[in-house]
């Protein structure tokens, strides 16, 4: 295993520090300690060779803005916050309106926008880094100060393992996610449509046109978002259903079944890359780029949408008449302990 360090650039005075783990494969994991950004997964295709599997800014001081959160965290609570409001223990909490109506992945300056401090790890089997950030009282509207950790394990047998854990001394609000755009091809050689997909979820959970949720749960047997039998990702993507139509393709949280089996699996036929996603979260966000990016991307891509496929694993997001505040809130004292493990190979 393999642990470097590299200053790309700086932002505000502080040095944009890149964080490098590689195994003995060829696999490698590059994140940034300026919103614990993930801009590089190096995977081995079915013929070696090692290409990047996410999207990332052509420009690293794209990133200190960041408007496509490209690979970054999301913080205090991923996705929109109906209103920019929630009732919370019979209080109203109120929060800036960053998204249109809504309060959106944290606020103007969520996770993303901040520099978290950076301790490197390596052992025989893995290594990594391990992220910490004390996101203080008031901060973003949200109670307590709340320590947070983040750590990125990169194992031998070519996983990415992402735990969040979090520590508040106020009862408060916590859902933290990554939102990196995956795309198996390879330097994005190609767009995501022919991807093949299962989803271990009988149903999402229903969203209103400004895309909240509504509080109702949707079963997706029937309807473009069955996933429970490997399709491509494009086959009903373009589908004239009202939850397809409202925002232009998939945007939607997935509520996974129990258990301890894999929850996601994509894989990409030309380049033979496979990607297992493991989660002990409720939901997972599924956004398939529909979108164009304003900024250029390092492989030419910009201007072209459905590029890149986001796995935003969280609870769902806090929507009408404040439905599912209670799957975000984190009780003073208690831990908030969460794991994403992505794993790669080929066939």
């Amino acid at each position: 295993m393999q642990v470097n360090e590299k200053v790309l650039s700086s932002f505000s005075g502080k040095d944009v520090v890149s964080y490098e783990i590689k195994n003995k494969n060829g696999f490698e994991l590059k994140v940034l300690n300026y919103g614990a950004v993930i801009t590089d997964i190096l995977v081995p295709d079915r013929n070696g060779n090692v290409e990047n599997v996410v999207l990332k800014y052509q420009d690293i001081d794209v990133y200190e803005n960041n408007p496509s959160y490209i690979g970054a965290t999301l913080g205090r609570t991923a996705g929109r916050i109906n209103v920019g409001e929630a009732v919370f223990q019979g209080k109203t909490l109120t929060f800036n309106k960053n998204y249109g109506t809504h309060q959106g992945q944290g606020g103007d300056i969520g996770f993303n926008k901040v520099f978290w401090t950076a301790k490197t790890f390596i052992n025989e089997t893995s290594a990594g880094v391990q992220f910490t950030y004390l996101s203080k009282d008031g901060e973003e509207g949200y109670p307590g100060n709340l320590e947070t950790k983040i750590t990125f394990t990169v194992t031998e047998e070519n996983e990415l393992k992402v735990n969040y854990k979090g520590v508040s001394d106020k009862d408060t609000l916590v859902n933290l996610s990554n939102h990196c755009y995956f795309n198996l091809s390879g330097n994005g050689k190609h767009s995501v449509l022919e991807h093949k997909l299962f989803i271990d979820s009988d149903k999402i959970v229903e969203l209103q046109e400004t895309q909240v949720p509504t509080g109702n749960f949707m079963k997706v047997e029937n309807t473009p978002f069955d996933f429970r039998e490997v399709k491509a990702v494009g086959k009903e993507i373009d589908s004239d259903h009202p939850q397809i139509n409202l925002a232009r393709g998939y945007d939607h949280p997935w509520v996974l079944n129990e258990g301890d089996s894999k929850k996601v699996h994509i894989y990409d036929d030309v380049s033979g890359r496979n990607m297992e996603i493991y989660t002990d979260q409720e939901t997972v966000v599924i956004y398939t780029m529909n979108y164009k990016n304003a900024e250029p991307l390092f492989d030419g891509i910009a201007q072209e949408i459905r590029y890149g496929i986001c796995f935003e694993t969280q609870s769902p997001p806090v929507g009408i008449d404040s439905c599912f505040v209670d799957n975000s809130t984190l009780k003073a004292g208690e831990e908030y302990n969460k794991t994403t493990i992505y794993k790669f190979y080929t066939k």
